[in-house]
């Protein structure tokens, strides 16, 4: 139970700040501003097109809401974000659902997400995890098939962060942050020219984040089993070689240090109980090499190259306790004895180029009308695995080895038909050829071609009315199931899954600019779906039998809204609604004990019906300053094996304090009233004192965190 004596000094200071009110609070100033609302370009599109003018459902998290919300982690964002959800199965979001579709976990198999990942043009997707908020520029949510621009890995949408870029002048910042559960975060950037004439620009951004976790691990008497301790480091050199050719280098380095104790056996979430607590980590390095030419009359060459070196691990203690706990239980008339740990080291490699073309003003076709664009993309990803089990003193271990290589050919026409037309019609074409292979002899070498694309018709309603209608066709790669018993060797591959998105939106504008929505109804028609399945094996109840088949048809539809409104020069007022409805088609599977479930009709995993937020953010001319923040979901299904389900839930954030044009500081409450809410469930057996009846276990997200954050910037 939470008490006052409970607080550390720093939360006693956070807490009167936050629940006193401000005397600045009546100097409130009535006045509509006079400035419309700031562009926002879409920086993961071709073109880098305003937000107002994409015919697509796009979120935009620019830098400015970022710094109001004090988010440090892509984590304090998700849930601004309409129809998105997560699955907390990690130390660090990395699996992510958009309008239902997504994995909630990746165990064992070969690399195949439904939701792209990428941070500065480097490819992350299926990693996640490494989404430092510090000095980025924006955050991008793309919904629905982006098959055109992004192919494969991008079936159910699109996460794409983007960093600041290098500056022509000086400037510089420094920001730390303390709070609850021994937070401290120090951050730092520095950007500018480093040459006289200008034409050679650097940014560098740094940051250290660690904390406990919020575990108490009563058996070792430790409360750090769970803890986070993250390293993000960004470089960005900017070259204007000549007049026609700029090169922009952005390199990464990220080293997530994490621990994973985040499970109990009594749902009360955070004192846990094991001896050989999990861990979660992940060490990136990367970089991506563009080359802008605009020298040509008729038409820009941009070259894209990237790499990435991802080093992974991730184990957890899977009987959740100790000796000592199961020793003082009874299993058949004698003390238990259970001890599983499970362990899986990594190391995965991708490389990418892309080559693309696009029309100037002068390429134009089609009697100046269409903007064309053709482009030809390589990449190549390889895998290794160590997966490493013991039960009771026995050990398995599994090596694997996985290669992919992904070529496309794509092209897009952007043709303005007059009287407020506009028309987008792009395809992408992609040959996937792979290899895989076991310690345990499995071996695989699919290979298949897909292809994806859209239709979008824009109509400009008014100077302030912006309607679209979009038809996107989307692609997920077939795969394969490794380690099947012989009953379920029917099951060894599946095929590639299709998905049609139909969507109707229309972007406004408001009160003379001052307000902004953004609004679209969506069906989507997913073909093959991909499921991942898993039954308990009734003979070794600590291990799992994991693979995806594919499950017919299915549909999800909703609708998404957005809106901005700045009511004054002083305050911002904007929310987020999502409304999503999913349902299998005719999919049935086997139980662990051979009997029959049907899933036909039922609501999708991670997929609430109701997505929510609603955010204020207030700033007097003297410079104090206040927002306030709530989101939430509807309640949702934990898993497509089983009918648990998560309660519903709304958190608060606030943050307020004093800014100059130098220093501000912050006083803030994430999850102010200590909301108990879970990011992930299983229900299944795991304690063999109950003859491993099946439970449900839960996994909750962060509690009440007070703090304090201090920066300063200059030039």
């Amino acid at each position: 139970m939470f008490t006052i004596k409970s607080l550390t000094p720093v939360a006693l200071a956070v807490t009167a700040a936050l629940t006193s009110q401000p005397a600045w609070s009546n100097e409130l100033n009535t006045d509509k501003s006079s400035d419309e609302m700031e562009v926002i370009v879409v920086t993961s599109d071709f073109r880098q097109s305003s937000l107002d003018k994409m015919p697509s459902s796009i979120t935009v998290i620019d830098q400015q809401q970022i710094e109001d919300e004090g988010a440090q982690h892509f984590e304090d964002l998700l849930n601004s974000v309409a129809n998105f959800n997560w699955s907390g199965g990690s130390s660090r979001a990395k699996y992510f659902q958009i309008r239902g579709v997504g994995e909630q976990e990746e165990y064992q198999g070969a690399p195949n997400s439904s939701v792209g990942y990428i941070i500065d043009d480097i490819d992350m997707s299926g990693l996640g995890m490494i989404a430092s908020m510090y000095d980025l520029q924006q955050v991008e949510v793309l919904r629905g098939p982006q098959g055109t621009r992004y192919g494969a890995n991008a079936l159910a949408g699109l996460i794409y962060l983007k960093s600041n870029d290098p500056t022509d002048v000086f400037e510089h910042g420094a920001e730390v942050s303390l709070g609850d559960d021994q937070l401290t975060t120090f951050s730092g950037f520095s950007s500018g020219p480093l040459t006289d004439s200008g034409k050679l620009l650097y940014r560098v951004s740094l940051q250290q984040h660690q904390q406990n976790g919020y575990r108490d691990n009563l058996y070792l008497d430790r409360d750090d089993t769970n803890s986070r301790d993250e390293f993000s480091g960004r470089v960005k050199l900017r070259w204007y070689a000549t007049d026609d050719l700029a090169i922009d280098l952005s390199v990464l380095h990220a080293d997530f240090n994490n621990g994973y104790d985040a499970w109990t056996l009594d749902n009360n979430g955070f004192d846990t109980l094991t001896d050989a607590p999990g861990v979660d980590k992940q060490r990136t390095t990367g970089g991506s090499l563009k080359f802008t030419y605009s020298g040509a009359e008729a038409f820009e060459l941009v070259s894209l190259s990237s790499f990435a070196q991802s080093d992974t691990h991730h184990g957890y203690d899977g009987d959740w306790a100790n000796p000592d706990y199961w020793a003082a239980r009874v299993c058949e008339g004698a003390p238990c004895q259970y001890d599983y740990t499970w362990d899986k080291v990594g190391d995965r490699q991708t490389m990418s180029q892309e080559f693309r073309l696009s029309s100037t003003e002068a390429g134009r076709l089609f009697n100046n009308s269409t903007d064309w664009l053709v482009g030809v993309y390589g990449m190549k990803l390889d895998e290794d695995n160590d997966t490493n089990e013991f039960y009771n003193g026995w050990g398995d271990a599994l090596t694997a080895e996985y290669s992919a290589t992904n070529l496309a050919l794509f092209g897009q026409l952007d043709s303005d038909l007059g009287r407020g037309y506009a028309l987008s019609v792009g395809m992408r074409v992609e040959r996937r050829d792979s290899e895989y292979s076991d310690s345990d002899g499995d071996g695989f070498e699919p290979s298949e071609t897909m292809w994806g694309g859209h239709i979008a018709l824009s109509k400009t309603l008014s100077d302030n009315h912006e309607s679209y209608f979009r038809l996107a066709r989307g692609y997920k790669a077939g795969g394969f199931n490794m380690s099947l018993p012989v009953e379920l060797s029917d099951k060894k591959e599946f095929e590639a899954e299709t998905l049609y998105n139909y969507e109707l939106g229309i972007k406004s504008v408001w009160l003379e600019g001052n307000a902004s929505t953004n609004f679209s109804l969506f069906y989507m028609d997913r073909r093959d779906q991909q499921v991942s399945a898993s039954q308990q094996n009734p003979l070794e109840p600590q291990k799992f039998i994991l693979y995806t088949e594919n499950a017919g048809s299915s549909h999800n539809y909703g609708a998404e809204l957005e809106g901005n409104w700045y009511a004054t020069d002083n305050l911002k007022v904007y929310g987020t609604l999502g409304w999503l409805e999913t349902a299998y088609g005719d999919y049935e599977y086997q139980d662990k004990y051979g009997g029959t479930v049907d899933l036909t009709g039922r609501e999708l995993a991670h997929s609430p019906n109701f997505t929510y937020s609603a955010g204020t953010t207030y700033r007097t001319d003297s410079g104090w300053f206040a927002n306030l923040t709530a989101s939430g979901k509807s309640e949702f299904y934990y898993s497509d094996s089983n009918d648990s389900k998560s309660d519903p839930y709304t958190i608060f954030n606030a943050r307020i304090g004093y800014e100059t044009d130098v220093w501000s500081a912050y006083l803030w409450g994430r999850n102010l009233f200590d909301e108990q809410y879970g990011v992930r469930g299983f229900y299944f057996g795991n304690e063999p004192d109950i003859d491993w009846a099946d439970k449900q276990y839960i996994r909750f997200g962060d509690p009440r965190q007070l703090g304090v954050t201090v920066n300063v910037k200059f030039m």
